[in-house]
């Protein structure tokens, strides 16, 4: 058969491809085609999201990249066979055109446009797909005009708090200091969640350019990305992208001979939960034990070492670019009601088809769920699903035609949050998952406030009191007092929204708080 000479064929790098063996189809590829006088130039890209088909291969054709998966090493020799250097599609793993595929064709990709498309350390790569157009753009504005576009954006916190980024920026810059600071929050440790780490591996230099321009915005000229130590690969590839950025001069103290400065440098956190709380973070930061602080004073004034400080979720400094490329209306053009842009969804759980899904806000649950995540894996009907972490509720069937939308779930008692979304079939026990709800919170709660200190180790055990039918009806009475408690009363949302999931696994699922432990469900 004919081949071209340099045929591109893409395999990822991420996390999630390479604990999938990409590596080894990687390494497969490279011998097979050698040993068959086979001439390719191998591209390891960032993932495209699709968790469910990795290791996704790709071969560039003069149509198009053509897409090949979930493949192993050992099908590498019979997908060559089977002219997948041609791009042929006579094969069971052949998925035809890419960006044909169903579930990257439905999306409304704006942040996560190059995630899969491009080399992630390759400037070169990151330029050619509209790479630092909105830093030039930034760069050739005052700060004031900068924060304008952002809040014409309708931009809001994509970490969980969904607070207006052009308010918290605009905040820091009237503030006046000598010194200011940019952080991305970047401990991404909510259950079910993956697209900061996504954004890091596959798309580095997005967050580069979106906190370089935090910065040009506000005034500051330092930024720190506070980054869990869970993600070693997030964070080789983090080094090398702002080395890399420097070297270029898009960062450092002349920032593409602007006469502008902005440093950027990568700090791991040491696994607690509680540094994804912005004030937490900041004493983490500082080289202190990771506790709440009280508000006020807010970050925005007295933040990082007591100064004004942007605390911004990675997802949130990401979608910056785009706004400042295409235009804040550009972004606000998709969307509903005060929930302008797109959301990052996270599919996980009990699914069929999980990965990222980048929609406009207003598509319902059920379309993510289903259309995008095709039911469960199991095969068993989808009992329930929790939005927003581990600090989310339990929503039932009758809430799954919810548009995804802030006011809407805040309005049912439920959290959009990071737009994490875990499944679960028919066969969990909600009583159980209540428990670990109130057991996450005793061992991630940092002790400051006795309502979450305290409150969530007796709230498991009343839960377990529950379950073993000791005076039930006087401890779920007593259950519900105790959530009331900390919600009213805890410094920070760890406290105050742990008993979200509680609360709602006892409205919509009572009965499994009426059998044994040991009773669960067939």
């Amino acid at each position: 058969m004919s081949i071209r000479v340099g045929v591109r064929v893409f395999v990822p790098c991420d996390t999630t491809a390479l604990s999938l063996g990409a590596d080894d189809v990687a390494a497969r590829l490279e011998r097979e085609a050698q040993a068959r006088g086979l001439s390719i130039t191998l591209v390891r890209n960032g993932s495209r999201g699709a968790a469910w088909l990795e290791p996704l291969v790709e071969v560039e054709t003069a149509n198009g990249r053509m897409a090949y998966g979930p493949v192993s090493a050992d099908d590498i020799p019979e997908l060559l066979d089977a002219g997948m250097l041609e791009g042929r599609e006579e094969h069971a793993l052949a998925l035809g055109a890419t960006e044909a595929i169903s579930y990257f064709a439905r999306q409304q990709r704006l942040t996560f446009a190059r995630i899969g498309v491009t080399d992630p350390l390759s400037i070169v790569d990151y330029l050619a797909h509209d790479g630092f157009r909105g830093l030039e753009a930034a760069l050739a504005r005052a700060p004031r005009e900068i924060v304008e576009e952002v809040k014409a954006s309708g931009l809001r916190g994509r970490g969980g708090a969904a607070f207006p980024t052009g308010i918290k920026w605009q905040t820091v810059l009237d503030t006046e200091a000598t010194q200011k600071y940019i952080v991305c929050n970047a401990d991404e440790g909510d259950s079910g969640t993956f697209a900061d780490r996504l954004v890091m591996e596959c798309d580095p230099y997005m967050l580069i350019e979106g906190m370089t321009i935090a910065g040009l915005a506000v005034g500051a000229t330092q930024g720190y990305i506070y980054l869990r130590s869970e993600y070693p690969l997030a964070l080789e590839i983090l080094q090398t992208a702002i080395a890399r950025a420097e070297a270029a001069g898009y960062l450092g103290d002349d920032i593409r001979h602007s006469g502008k400065c902005f440093h950027l440098e990568v700090r791991l956190g040491a696994g607690a939960y509680i540094c994804g709380e912005e004030t937490s973070l900041l004493e983490s930061l500082e080289g202190k034990r990771g506790l709440v602080r009280a508000k006020p004073p807010l970050p925005a004034i007295e933040g990082l070492f007591g100064l004004p400080t942007v605390v911004n979720n990675v997802l949130s400094l990401a979608a910056v670019p785009y706004i400042l490329a295409e235009g804040g209306q550009a972004y606000a053009d998709y969307g509903m009601g005060r929930s302008r842009g797109t959301l990052a969804l996270q599919l996980a759980g009990n699914v069929q088809r999980g990965g990222l899904v980048e929609l406009a806000f207003g598509a319902t649950l059920h379309e993510l769920m289903e259309e995008f995540g095709g039911g469960t894996l199991t095969g068993r009907p989808l009992r329930a699903v929790q939005v927003g972490g581990p600090l989310g509720a339990y929503l039932p069937q009758s809430q799954w035609q919810l548009p995804l939308d802030y006011e809407a779930f805040s309005a049912a008692g439920a959290v959009l949050g990071h737009g994490g979304v875990v499944m679960f079939d028919d066969s969990v026990d909600m009583a159980e998952q209540a428990r670990f709800s109130m057991e996450f919170c005793k061992v991630e709660s940092c002790g400051k406030c006795t309502p979450c200190r305290i409150g969530s180790t007796r709230g498991v055990e009343v839960i377990d009191r529950i379950r073993a039918d000791e005076d039930r009806d006087a401890n779920l009475a007593l259950l519900e007092d105790l959530c009331e408690t900390m919600v009213d009363g805890s410094l920070c949302a760890m406290g105050g929204m742990t008993p979200f999931p509680v609360q709602s696994a006892l409205t919509h699922f009572s009965a499994d708080f009426r059998r044994p432990a040991d009773g669960g469900r067939s």
